[in-house]
């Protein structure tokens, strides 16, 4: 904070008592009003409220900030921002050797120019870099590729110079690192993708095997090694479309979009900002958009190999736990297509009955379950077509001094993916239990029912 200041960029710490002071002024009606918008306020577990509560905690700073510190002359040419701690100010591109992170965007430059020029109220770009999905729906991916890389070094001579920096350069599809992208209306042009070693002195193919392994297991953590997305330039006016996705991580909006809050905050579920895309695509229309404005995503941490943080993931040594964010992703999903079925109806505009909300949740709650279960035996299968190449006797990585670090982190990999993903995960186990189905989807019911009274409590603070 100090060292921006001196910068001459006035900043502001929100952290953990900010926040409960920024509290402290609703009155306890709002507080009642706002219970499905920023949770039960509980200042010693307040740390646990979740992302999107604390989005919604900081637009209420936001919309103090913009009504007493801008004069009315100014208004309308301040821009909210939002970015993610795990994100930078940097694109990703390919280059003929690898890859390379480059500062190649002028940010504040750009929005200023699409704010002028274009009649709109929120934007909202994306990443490159790691995916900005969660590890519980890349698995099937992962494993094509990794069983590719192996067949590859199957056909390599272990001391001979590394082969894998001459692959075409591979362009990364929209959602290709998903497993069920057509859910999205993605079609992938391709099956598996290669690695491209990013190792940059002259090594052999063992150097590259060593590095691969090290790599593996912060999938986990929801890197993807072999599918990541790269900046590709495009006329900054020409890149705008209309959006339907909130990057949660990466959007700006003028202050008026203040009264479009993460909806659904108190579920914790993961999707928050595909599903408020859809309701801002349903009232806004054109005035939301997209831009070709990516920000480099980084999933991990180069001294640890791990995220900082990531919810729903336990950790106990080399054993790793995925299933409440997996859970999470879940019925997250469901929100989604859920949200997605009844916009095309009509709402939040038009009131639904119950009973119509809660037919379109059942009915995707089971269309959506078919679909993890199906990829769950598909994962099974590539599995067990991993374990087959990698354990095999006759491969050189099982016949060379030196390689027992890479081959446990290999063995630990497999068995984290037979844990989450395999026949007696827990991860699947709470998606298809009875008790949690059932209040899983009766709370996303209930929530759904309740966002226009949630809307209009919201405006009404916002105005006091």
């Amino acid at each position: 904070s100090r060292q921006f200041d001196a910068e001459g960029i006035e900043t502001l710490y929100f952290g953990i008592d900010e926040q409960l002071q920024q509290l402290a002024q609703l009155s306890d009606s709002e507080r009642s009003a706002l219970q499905g918008i920023l949770g039960d306020i509980d200042s010693s577990a307040f740390y646990h409220k979740g992302a999107s509560i604390m989005r919604n905690i900081a637009y209420l700073k936001l919309q103090e900030l913009t009504q007493n510190g801008v004069d009315d002359t100014n208004h309308e040419r301040v821009l909210c921002y939002f970015i993610d701690s795990d994100q930078e100010f940097q694109v990703k591109i390919q280059t003929q050797d690898g890859e390379r992170d480059l500062y190649a965007i002028s940010f504040l430059h750009a929005l200023d120019q699409i704010f002028n020029q274009e009649n709109i109220e929120i934007l909202t770009g994306k990443v490159v870099g790691d995916p900005p999905v969660s590890p519980s729906v890349m698995a099937g991916n992962f494993l094509e590729d990794v069983s590719t890389f192996l067949h590859q070094m199957a056909d390599a001579e272990p001391e001979a110079a590394c082969q894998f920096h001459n692959h075409d350069r591979q362009r990364v599809d929209d959602a290709s690192y998903h497993d069920m992208a057509e859910l999205f209306g993605f079609k992938p042009k391709r099956a598996s993708y290669h690695y491209n070693c990013t190792l940059a002195n002259s090594h052999d193919h063992n150097a590259c095997f060593k590095e691969f392994a090290r790599k593996l297991n912060q999938f986990f953590d929801g890197a993807h090694p072999t599918r990541k997305s790269y900046y590709e330039h495009t006329e900054l006016i020409s890149s705008i479309t209309p959006a339907r996705t909130i990057y949660t991580g990466n959007y700006i909006f003028r202050p008026a979009a203040l009264n479009y809050f993460i909806p659904f905050a108190t579920l914790k579920l993961r999707m928050a900002g595909p599903v408020l895309g859809r309701i801002i695509k349903a009232k806004m229309g054109q005035k939301f958009v997209s831009a070709n404005l990516p920000m480099l995503h980084r999933r991990t941490v180069d001294e640890t190999g791990q995220s900082e943080f990531r919810p729903g993931i336990n950790r106990e040594k080399e054993h790793i736990d995925l299933s409440g964010e997996f859970e999470r992703q879940f019925f997250g999903d469901v929100m989604l297509f859920t949200m997605e079925r009844l916009t095309a109806e009509g709402y939040p505009q038009k009131s639904l009955t119950k009973a119509s909300i809660a037919a379109h949740v059942s009915t995707i709650e089971s269309n959506i379950l078919q679909k993890y279960q199906d990829k769950q035996q598909s994962i099974t299968r590539k599995l067990q077509l991993l374990k087959e190449i990698f354990n095999d006797p006759k491969q050189w990585w099982n016949n060379t001094d030196g390689l027992n670090p890479a081959l446990q982190c290999f063995n630990q990999f497999i068995a984290n993916i037979d844990h989450n993903f395999g026949k007696n995960s827990r991860a699947y186990e709470l998606i298809g239990a009875t008790a949690n189905r059932s209040q899983r989807l009766q709370a996303i019911i209930e929530a759904i029912i309740q966002y226009n009274d949630d809307r209009s409590s919201w405006e009404t603070t916002l105005t006091n």
